[in-house]
């Protein structure tokens, strides 16, 4: 299965009135990730979005925040697919200071796959090896 490690700095605007990263800011930085992880499979998610009406809703988010981040961090962020079925999909992330690799955030994410309706379908089986069903 494929793995894939997003590189970011973390920008003032995205700091709270602590001086930290805001907690919402990393479902973001872990929506970046996922995209780039797609890339990384050998597809587009906005095309299979486009072309095949598939969308990876996200029903369930888990952030365990270890340590602080700071503006002007740069962070690593490693993801890969924890588990994966027709149905679902469920993604794991390590979120890492890339100056001395120490862990800032561990999450994972859920998503149903879904039709433009917003109904659960499967994911057609042409997606399948990229997401690692069947092996």
């Amino acid at each position: 299965m494929v793995s894939c490690q997003a590189r970011l700095r973390a920008r003032y605007a995205e700091t709270d009135q602590m001086g930290v990263i805001h907690h919402s800011v990393y479902l973001v930085w872990l929506e970046m990730a996922r995209v780039d992880y797609c890339r990384a499979a050998g597809f587009d998610y906005g095309r299979m979005e486009r072309e095949d009406g598939i969308l990876m809703v996200v029903v369930e988010t888990h952030c365990r925040y270890v340590h602080p981040t700071r503006f002007d961090d740069e962070v690593l962020i490693d993801v890969r697919i924890q588990e994966a079925h027709p149905r679902l999909v469920r993604f794991a992330y390590e979120v890492r200071r890339a100056s001395d690799s120490r862990l800032l955030v561990s999450a994972e994410t859920r998503h149903v796959f879904c039709n433009r309706a917003m109904r659960p379908t499967r994911l057609p089986p042409q997606y399948w090896p990229l997401f690692g069903i069947g092996e």
